[in-house]
């Protein structure tokens, strides 16, 4: 969580609804020009990175930084467009994910770093981002009317206008879900054109793309077990399996046909040493669940939640949910303005025309707080329910609790359980910062008697040790690590 939120959902939208002021259709029309390194294109891309780096925040590894950006810039040379001013950045989130905006702007999370097994792996996805950047396939979106008429929002969106929730899902849709299948065989051919010139084996892509895929089937399984949405990898596993036949045409046609086919590197024990103490999970800059407590080092706090409840732990709020989703507690920070430090005050000002109920002031572990039933306001459960409101002052910020039930007459039927949670927030103790540390990548070399299972009992996974173990070290559903092999594991 991060102290100063803002919708992920905007920003996406700017990536497409941007996109349509952007350059030519790669392999389109000869006669059209490719945009300039100081194109339209290009500043808007600049300014959506500022944006979007501000939201989801930047992975702070510079070393790891540098290298994920030196392999990408190697691909980047032969592709079509090298002119561009490419960028290669880490953002610093669990899910698995990477995409790209335009203008050689290219996204991969630090939640996929573990499921590589060598550099030819992250050299293939981001192979693949940067196919979608020199193939266009956003504007070949727009073509086809899909973010026809959303130009506009674009202004709209930099200068924070509100209302725009119903641009959002349509105009991210395209990164999120993928481009459909013929274009991300596309991208899949692209990149490994430059996996080639660039002395990767083409095979890579369909490598890392079998793993990626059981790390999808995987996550599926378990959000269903979980009761959640699944939270999987956008485009490529939506379109074609990793045994896909126009998948293994594409990639070898890219083999067979590159010039400079020299398809060797893997520089796997160079890539486990790039990654080796990433944190897995959360990071210190995000807080860390332990069962059913949150602490942040950074912003010395903790709160503890109900035990049982599922903790999401987002980058502009962490979300509580419930068993059978009875209730939902949300907790998000603001910044007051500089005349406003009382929570009631501050309460006051920001709910003054909505319909209030049991509004009281009182004392959270030294800290001022204020609370109250907010009455036919927008929850999960609908558009006019009774909401539970708490207010904390705590280092400069106004922590604003809102918790909601799908039952209740004058106030959510879990009233207790978010006025519970909310009197538990308190300073972090000195003893309690070790708690915040996240866990690490570590990398070591198997024995004879190294066994996933063996590995699982150690490993500071939570749940489903030794499938994530598996899945990590692509030995998924069964595989064992071999004497000598470097495998990954998490203290």
């Amino acid at each position: 969580m991060r102290p100063v939120p803002a919708k992920l959902a905007c920003l996406l939208a700017i990536a497409a609804v941007t996109l349509i002021a952007g350059g030519p259709v790669f392999g389109a029309d000869e006669k059209e020009e490719k945009p300039q390194k100081d194109s339209k294109e290009v500043q808007t891309a600049k300014k959506m990175h500022v944006m979007f780096t501000q939201q989801m925040g930047v992975h702070q590894d510079l070393e790891l930084q540098e290298y994920v950006q030196r392999v990408g810039e190697k691909l980047a040379a032969v592709s079509e467009r090298p002119e561009l001013d490419w960028h290669f950045t880490i953002i610093d989130t669990d899910d698995v994910n990477a995409f790209a905006t335009m203008g050689g702007y290219v996204y991969i999370s630090r939640g996929i770093l573990p499921y590589f097994q060598n550099e030819a792996d992250l050299a293939a996805v981001l192979g693949h981002e940067i196919g979608h950047i020199t193939a266009e396939h956003l504007k070949k979106q727009n073509r086809k009317g899909m973010l026809s008429g959303l130009a506009s929002a674009a202004t709209a969106i930099f200068t924070g206008m509100p209302a725009l929730a119903d641009l959002t899902s349509m105009a991210g849709q395209a990164i999120i879900s993928g481009y459909g299948r013929e274009a991300e065989l596309e991208s899949d051919r692209l990149g490994a054109s430059y996996l080639v010139k660039s002395g990767y084996d083409p095979e890579a892509m369909i490598n890392v793309i079998s793993t990626l895929k059981d790390q999808d089937t995987f996550e599926r399984e378990r959000a269903r077990l979980e009761g959640r949405e699944p939270r999987i990898y956008h485009g490529t596993f939506a379109s074609h399996p990793s045994n896909d036949t126009r998948l293994q045409q594409a990639v070898g046609s890219a083999g067979r046909n590159a010039a400079a086919a020299t398809g060797s590197t893997s520089n796997r024990e160079g890539y486990l040493q790039a990654i080796e103490g990433l944190p897995v999970g959360s990071s210190a800059r995000q807080g860390m669940v332990r069962e059913n407590r949150f602490y942040h080092s950074d912003m010395q706090f903790t709160l503890a939640f109900p035990r049982g409840w599922q903790i999401l732990n987002q980058p502009d709020k962490i979300l509580a949910i419930a068993p059978n989703k009875e209730h939902y507690l949300e907790i998000r920070t603001q910044g007051p303005p500089a005349d406003l430090t009382n929570p009631r005050d501050f309460a006051m000002r920001g709910l003054s025309n909505r319909r209030l109920d049991q509004t009281e002031t009182f004392d959270v572990n030294g800290l001022k707080a204020w609370t109250g039933i907010v009455r036919g306001d927008a929850s999960p459960f609908g558009q006019s329910t009774n909401v539970r409101y708490i207010v904390i002052y705590y280092a400069n910020l106004m922590w604003v609790f809102k918790g909601a039930s799908r039952s209740g007459m004058t106030a959510p039927s879990g009233d207790p359980f978010f006025l519970s949670t909310a009197n538990t927030f308190r300073r972090l103790r000195g003893n309690e910062f070790a708690l915040a540390e996240p866990y690490r990548l570590d990398v070591i070399r198997a024995s004879e008697g190294t066994t996933i299972e063996s590995l699982a009992k150690d490993a500071a996974i939570p749940k489903y040790p030794v499938q994530q173990l598996r899945l990590i070290n692509s030995l998924y559903p069964d595989g064992e690590p071999k004497a000598g092999d470097l495998i990954k594991t998490v203290r």
